[in-house]
């Protein structure tokens, strides 16, 4: 097997409106993204079951933001009590080096990794192949697209984007033998393959789902189980989360956690919840001798008290992607980020500090729908049409004519003069602006009445 994870563009294009065009225009595509029709609907199901929750988790998520830094040393205090180790990056490379530097220090040769979006925002699987180290993806969505060589298309089910033929495929070219369209048959060779991986694992490397400040707790949910093979067989298990993912108590995940998964997946809980609360103990069957923990920053601190903040409230559940109608018919590799979808368009641009995703923002219907989906209340529609004036995208022809077109706009409206002579045009015109074709190719612009009000006022009153 290639251990080396890849981040294959599967969607080409060289900017969000080309790979776009590209996914609608994939059939098989097209039809791999029906498997998103079931999770549309969970999102309003699970609000309106309970009307009252997401105001608790909104809650929760502020108090936490309100003082982030205090309730980082506040958990820090609490796991070191616990034996674990507590180290804080600030920058992905960061990050890479200190996960990279005790998996050397231990002699370690297989790292095997729960699915972690923040593993793949610091790209810790190409870092840990480069030092030499095998290292695997454990939940099978995520152990397909690295056999595939790509980037997860979704947070929750990385894999949405193939269909059961192309698993097929992707698996048995790893098994160098035939193997049948079968979800069952499928599962099965992978459980066995991956059975094998935890054992010859030396480190057992995950994400962070919530981290409770007042007991130390990690909790990490999984569906598959892969997650707790992780923190139990290695030797040694490093944790990386970014720092918001603390919560000030370990109550709180009464709340958090069912709006997690009935968000995410539709269920009522998911099959696997792991609260982590220091190393193996004396006398204890199972568990890592060794517990490290890494609190990723990657700017988000700088986002603090600024109009951006909520955007650290996120518990990556995914609802945002499901109802989003321009995710719904181009998935995520078309944004060509880690996060995708409406989340994705605003953690993108703010995590590289406008170094990459500034197209992203554009690419939206601004329905709000996400708005409405999250649980935890983050105004996601508010934020992307912020980005649009905030982060300035990649110029082109067409947007540089745009861009001009709407400063003498905005300009000529600022007088009456201006106004008069603008609405004339737009009647002659009939509502057919020159030099914005590309603009008004998906927009219907109202055709003008052929006399202006002003005038039938006057006519009427001469």
């Amino acid at each position: 097997m290639s251990a080396h994870d890849g981040h294959a563009i599967t969607t080409p294009g060289a900017d969000f409106r080309e790979r776009t065009a590209s996914a609608v225009a994939d059939p098989v595509l097209q039809q791999a993204l029906h498997n998103l029709d079931r999770r549309f609907r969970t999102a309003s199901e699970a609000a309106a079951a309970h009307p009252g929750r997401k105001e608790r988790a909104a809650a929760i998520r502020r108090e936490t933001l309100r003082d982030l830094d205090g309730w980082l040393d506040r958990l820090e205090a609490a796991l070191t009590a616990r034996g674990v180790h507590v180290y804080r990056a600030a920058t992905p490379a960061e990050a890479r080096r200190t996960i990279v530097d005790l998996a050397r220090a231990r002699g370690a040769r297989t790292v095997v990794k729960s699915k972690s979006m923040a593993t793949e925002e610091i790209d810790l699987g190409n870092a840990l192949v480069d030092a030499g180290l095998t290292s695997i993806e454990t939940d099978l969505g995520e152990y397909i697209v690295q056999l595939a060589g790509e980037r997860p298309s979704h947070m929750i089910t990385p894999a949405i984007h193939k269909t059961l033929a192309q698993i097929r495929d992707v698996l048995a070219a790893e098994a160098n033998r035939e193997l049948p369209v079968d979800r069952e048959a499928l599962t099965e060779w992978a459980h066995q393959r991956l059975r094998g991986e935890f054992l010859r694992a030396d480190i057992g490397v995950t994400g962070v789902n919530f981290a409770a400040a007042d007991t130390g707790t990690l909790v990490l949910v999984t569906n598959e189980g892969n997650g707790r093979f992780c923190t139990t067989w290695p030797r040694t298990h490093i944790a990386l989360m970014p720092v918001e993912k603390v919560i000030p108590r370990l109550a709180d995940t009464g709340v958090l956690l069912p709006l997690l998964t009935t968000h995410a997946t539709g269920q009522s809980l998911s099959n696997y919840v792991t609260m982590l609360s220091g190393p193996r103990r004396e006398g204890e069957a199972d568990g890592p001798d060794e517990l490290h923990v890494v609190f990723l920053d990657n700017r988000r601190r700088t986002l603090l008290g600024t109009k951006y903040e909520e955007m650290l409230a996120c518990i990556r559940c995914g609802a945002c992607l499901n109802v989003c109608p321009v995710y719904r018919n181009v998935s995520g590799h078309a944004y060509d980020a880690v996060y995708s979808g409406p989340m994705g368009k605003v953690l993108t641009p703010l995590l590289s500090g406008g170094a990459e995703g500034t197209d992203l923002p554009y690419g939206s219907s601004l329905c709000h729908a996400c708005s409405d989906a999250c649980p935890v209340r983050i105004p996601l529609g508010d934020m992307i049409l912020s980005l649009r004036a905030d982060v300035p995208a990649p110029q082109s022809a067409p947007r540089r004519r745009r861009r001009v077109f709407w400063t003498v706009w905005s300009r000529a409206w600022a007088t009456p003069s201006g106004y008069r002579a603008t609405t004339a045009i737009g009647r002659i015109s009939r509502g057919k602006v020159p030099g914005l074709r590309a603009w008004t190719a998906t927009r219907d612009l109202p055709r003008p009445a052929r006399r202006s009000f002003r005038d039938r006022w006057a006519e009427e009153h001469r």
